[in-house]
């Protein structure tokens, strides 16, 4: 036989696209042409499967040889398709029958010895076997991140000559078999270790109920860092489904899985870092910081020190839950379902309305400290909180606050009526938010005037709805009432807060 096809995978961002591996041997001069839009990585392997091939003791076929990566439109890149171009001419010179490779896919990297290494996204690529009902071999390092993926057959391999045993049935090769890793969430962040704050632990506690965003804005010291670390204690533990999405963002990033398996992300990146950084992308497309924090929390303190360039790329995703990223030759899709918490001081020495300190700023750069943060982005942050300076007698208590297993509690059964209605109320829909709140008469003309007042926003209505809703979720009420809607326009009083 002269023709082969052998099955694998592409990485395209958490996408996994099946591409088939032709091999076609011809009579001429010997040399190899690889086709099907790859990349210098993949160019490459030519080199390194002959000399895996020779070096492991097969013969290397002598003739034209022609590689198709199909479908040819699809770009190839890493060092993924190594096992399955070699696998494709093991079986196109007819050392291995053909049909040893039915209803099986395989990916890895060769080294020149033959041996099998390591690559990244494997999680994805198992997932989509999964669901085709195949077979997956792939490098023993890999075996444990692609089990993950469930009801699927994983083959490890260390070499490819195990993998050629395995298909001619001398040395047939055992599933591996990897039970899920426990989840360990965070213990040494608790809020019990929090002194006063009632009014920022109060936020904290409706933000993890309702997946609201939270900003913190108070003199520097006050404990916003530490009520922000807190949150991800207080949220309710990863579903398989998120945990699996989560971990196929950090496959994709070549991240370890295991170790912090069903952890809800928290992400801290600085306040240098580039929009890139932040959202993803660069010459081939990689996740950002807001697709690591997906189903966790994304954490920006000193907030006015990012690049406002950088803050408002964020604006999007935060509305949708994903992020697009589109190059000339490349598209990628990720997840980004994060809850943004961030911390900010009120000018730039940060002790505006700090009664422990004298504020030494103009009020020229006071007002170019805080117009870094464009009213769109504000609008959508739901909750906005002031983290005052303790006084000494509150700091030095000794009485401990709540801690975040009792606030854990009450989070889950306001989060339960919510998916009641299909969905949290940060994330529901302007006609399921009127129906939900289903406010009287006399609170819609109240509200009415309110907002005129305040001059808030279309956008900011709707926030403030849904914060009420959430609030009554806690309080276990059926529907907002004033008390509610009194507590959720609170929450949106940003000048108060810096201005003191």
């Amino acid at each position: 036989m002269t023709l082969s096809i052998v099955r694998t995978r592409a990485g395209l961002g958490l996408e996994a696209p099946e591409v088939l591996v032709e091999v076609h041997l011809a009579n001429g001069l010997p040399g190899i042409t690889l086709v099907g839009l790859p990349e210098t990585a993949v160019k490459e392997s030519r080199e390194r499967v002959r000399s895996a091939l020779v070096n492991a003791g097969f013969d290397f076929p002598l003739r034209r040889i022609t590689l198709n990566l199909a479908p040819a439109d699809l770009p190839k890149d890493g060092g993924r398709f190594d096992l399955p171009i070699a696998l494709g001419l093991l079986v196109a010179s007819g050392q291995i029958p053909p049909e040893a490779l039915a209803d099986t896919e395989c990916a890895g990297e060769l080294a020149l010895d033959g041996a099998l290494r390591p690559v990244t996204g494997v999680l994805p690529m198992a997932l989509a076997t999964r669901r085709a009902g195949r077979r997956l071999i792939v490098p023993q390092a890999n075996a444990d991140e692609a089990a993950l993926a469930g009801e699927l057959e994983v083959l490890p391999a260390e070499h490819l000559l195990e993998v050629v045993a395995h298909l001619l049935g001398k040395t047939p090769i055992s599933p591996h078999r990897a039970s899920r890793p426990p989840a360990n969430p965070r213990a040494t962040a608790d809020l019990d270790e929090v002194r006063g704050q009632h009014q920022a632990r109060r936020a904290l506690e409706v933000a993890a109920a309702g997946g609201h965003n939270l900003l913190l804005a108070g003199p520097p010291g006050t404990g916003k860092t530490m009520l922000a670390s807190r949150l991800p204690g207080i949220l309710p533990p990863l579903t398989e489904d998120e945990a699996l999405e989560v971990a196929a963002v950090r496959s994709v990033c070549g991240m370890p899985l295991r170790e912090h398996w069903g952890q809800r992300p928290f992400r801290a990146p600085h306040h240098t870092a580039s929009a890139v950084a932040l959202v993803g992308g660069g010459s081939r497309p990689r996740p950002g910081e807001i697709s690591l924090a997906h189903q966790g929390v994304l954490f920006l303190d000193e907030l006015p020190e990012f690049s406002r360039q950088v803050l408002e790329v964020m604006r999007e995703p935060m509305e949708s839950g994903r992020i697009h990223i589109a190059r000339a030759n490349h598209e990628r899709r990720y997840p980004a379902r994060f809850q943004l918490v961030a911390a900010m001081n009120p000018c730039p020495c940060g002790h505006l309305g700090d009664p422990r300190q004298a504020c030494h700023c103009t009020a020229a750069q006071i007002q170019r400290y805080q117009a870094r943060l464009s009213g769109p982005l504000l609008d959508r942050i739901d909750l906005q909180v002031e983290v005052p300076a303790l006084p000494p007698a509150q700091l030095t208590s000794r009485e401990a606050g709540e801690s975040s297993a009792a606030v854990r509690e009450r989070v889950l059964a306001a989060r339960e009526r919510q998916w009641a209605r299909g969905a949290l109320n940060a994330h529901l829909g302007g006609r399921e938010l009127e129906a939900a709140c289903a406010l009287g008469g006399d609170d819609r003309a109240w509200l009415a005037g309110v907002l005129e007042r305040l001059q808030l926003s279309a956008r900011a209505f709707h926030r403030v709805l849904r914060v009420a809703l959430t609030l009554a979720d806690l309080a276990g009420e059926p529907r907002p009432g004033r008390e509610q809607l009194i507590e959720a326009i609170g929450y949106r009083q940003l000048d108060r807060l810096l201005k003191g």
